[in-house]
């Protein structure tokens, strides 16, 4: 036994959180980003052009997208750069080595198939080799820079919860609810910065309560990336500076009860990002603020600012078209865990912040014009924020999770939030549309569900094996089954051993 223990060493520390990576990148990368997608096309353009054009300007391809500035006659896109610089080198290596003949040849085979074939639009120019390269190149870096790094924040996200309670059961729960059963799921297999962001606010989130005691100083390097991603953060999505703020004074909280000296690492992490970012700006519009959107064809400022709008509020929350409680109802329980730590006493700053950020995006997201997000499956503004408000669930489990009503009540919860979830992720080559009667409307009924029943899924990795409709699913459905019987199978093991 001692000789099986040693063997598999490492994996008997870590079977849990290795296993929650590996469910969660393949759920994550298994489906693909949408083509014809305005927000991701004007991302991954800008990765276009420096690469092939050796210019920042997406004048060679902004036809296909709406999400674009106008600049002294030339079009740039609108949004923050910070996932489109990420991609550039990989894009470059990408480049010279799908342009191999064998390699052109095997992608025209995939794009030749039927299966993939029959996801198109009847009456489009089908799939061009040159379109096939962007499809490529952008689900590469998405997988790359979105999925991947959304995979690690689950296993950050559960070691993090380990510090309210020893039950891995529950601490599994709640990661896996938080990662696949909320707007977090589809926004990790995007190429749209907003998944993205919210790993790099909420890690330095957790290496701020991490902080070694008693000294709470830091290694100050580590306090330097914890800045680093902070600042990383606001060049990849403008908005989430709301958050930074909280999550940078959260760490100056915890920075000064010993050493106030050891903030200025976190200060001079974050401004290289915003060096960067101010560099760009000023590249091309000669400012170094970030104003793209204020020569924005399509819309006019900041995301269209204005006041503070109820109806909108109720959209974003409790509506059937865009209301994350709706489509996620087992959040609502996060917010009796935020009861449960405020009358624990023992951790209120976090609970404080995390409610903080909440409360302020959710005003951010109620005060756009464009609140509802155009395509989207939820209220996709608000996925930075999430993981602040998902973590205290475990609280509530902690709380009631040996009760028969609490585990009906989450499990129900959960499920339905799931279904949900996935319904809209899955179903059809786009995401719902921001129509008119936006607050009444119902995706996941008069979208989703009709969509499914047709067969019509996202294009997947089972569609280029030649899978069509539901079967494309098979192969996710055999891959997470393996993975966990096998995580059943070695906890067992590991149980047996504690025993002898």
């Amino acid at each position: 036994m001692k000789n099986e223990r040693c063997k598999f060493g490492f994996i008997s520390r870590y079977s849990n959180e290795i296993a929650l990576f590996l469910i969660l990148f393949i759920c994550y990368s298994y489906t693909f980003p949408r083509w014809a997608d305005w927000n991701q096309n004007s991302r991954f353009y800008m990765v276009q052009a420096i690469v092939e054009h050796g210019t920042l300007s997406i004048d060679c391809c902004k036809d296909n997208t709406g999400d674009y500035a106008l600049f002294e006659g030339h079009y740039y896109t609108d949004k923050a750069p910070g996932l489109s610089f990420l991609s550039v080198p990989l894009y470059a290596v990408y480049r010279v080595i799908v342009s191999v003949g064998p390699m052109e040849s095997l992608l025209m085979k995939v794009a030749n198939s039927g299966a993939l074939a029959s996801t198109l639009r009847q009456g489009g120019s089908g799939l061009l080799l040159d379109k096939l390269h962007v499809a490529l190149g952008m689900t590469l870096s998405t997988i790359l820079f979105v999925s991947l790094p959304s995979a690690l924040l689950g296993v950050i996200f559960y070691r993090f919860l380990g510090a309210f309670s020893i039950n891995t059961a529950y601490r599994v729960m709640v990661t896996l609810t938080y990662c696949l059963a909320t707007i977090a799921f589809p926004y990790a297999g995007t190429f749209y910065a907003h998944q993205l962001t919210a790993v790099l606010l909420f890690v330095p989130f957790a290496m701020a309560f991490w902080l070694p005691e008693p000294d709470r100083q830091g290694n100050k390097w580590q306090l330097f990336f914890m800045g680093f991603l902070l600042g990383y953060a606001v060049l990849s999505e403008y908005p989430v500076a709301i958050i930074g703020g909280f999550v940078f004074l959260y760490i100056c909280y915890q920075l000064t009860m010993r050493n106030k000296k050891s903030i200025g690492w976190v200060i001079f992490g974050g401004i290289i990002p915003c060096l960067v970012g101010a560099v760009y700006n000023y590249a091309i519009f000669r400012t170094p603020l970030p104003i793209a959107y204020n020569y924005s064809e399509k819309w006019v400022g900041v995301h269209g600012m204005t006041l503070f709008q109820w109806h909108a509020f109720w959209g974003i929350t409790g509506s059937t078209y865009r209301g994350l409680f709706f489509m996620s109802p087992v959040l609502l329980l996060a917010l009796l865990g935020f009861v449960y730590l405020w009358q624990g006493r023992r951790y209120r700053a976090e609970a404080l912040v995390s409610g903080l950020i909440v409360i302020s995006f959710l005003y951010f997201n109620s005060s756009m014009k464009t609140w509802a997000g155009g395509f989207s499956v939820g209220p996709r503004y608000l996925v930075p924020m999430v993981p602040f408000l998902a973590w205290p669930l475990i609280l509530v489990l902690e709380r009631h999770g040996q009760t028969s009503w609490g585990k009906l009540l989450f499990g129900g919860l959960a499920l339905f939030s799931l279904i949900s979830v996935w319904s809209l992720t899955l179903a059809g080559q786009q995401f719902p549309q921001d129509l008119p009667r936006s607050e009444w409307e119902f995706p996941l009924r008069d979208y989703a569900l009709p969509l499914l029943a047709q067969g019509n899924i996202a294009r997947n990795l089972g569609i280029i094996l030649g899978l069509r409709g539901g079967w494309s699913l098979l192969p996710l459905v055999v891959i997470l089954t393996i993975i966990g019987v096998s995580w059943r199978w070695f906890n067992s093991k590991q149980t047996q051993y504690i025993k002898i």
